[in-house]
C-alpha cells in the first residue's frame, strides 16, 4: 500500500521517516519529495508498505502526530 505523508518539517530526512514507519512493519520504499532547484524537502513524501494491515496500523498510529514540531497527515495515496 502506498501512503502519502504531508506537512513534514523541511528538516525531516528520508531515513528518519523510514524509521518511523518501520516501527509498524516492513517498508518497501520511502521517497521524500525534493525541490529540483534547491534540493530541499517540499514537505511531503510517499512510503510504500507491502502489507496492507501494517500500512493501516501505521496510518492509525502516525496520522496527526507531531514529528519535528510539525503535525503530519498520513493517508493512503490515491
Amino acid at each position: 500500500m502506498k501512503l502519502l505523508v504531508r506537512h513534514l518539517a523541511r528538516t525531516t530526512t528520508e531515513d528518519e521517516l523510514k524509521a518511523l514507519f518501520e516501527a509498524h512493519g516492513v517498508v518497501e520504499s520511502c521517497n521524500l519529495v525534493l525541490d529540483q532547484e534547491t534540493g530541499k524537502s517540499k514537505g511531503f513524501a510517499f512510503v510504500e508498505m507491502p502489507d496492507a494491515d501494517e500500512a493501516t496500523a501505521a496510518i492509525t498510529a502516525l496520522n496527526g502526530t507531531k514529528i519535528a514540531k510539525s503535525k503530519v497527515r498520513v493517508k493512503a495515496a490515491e
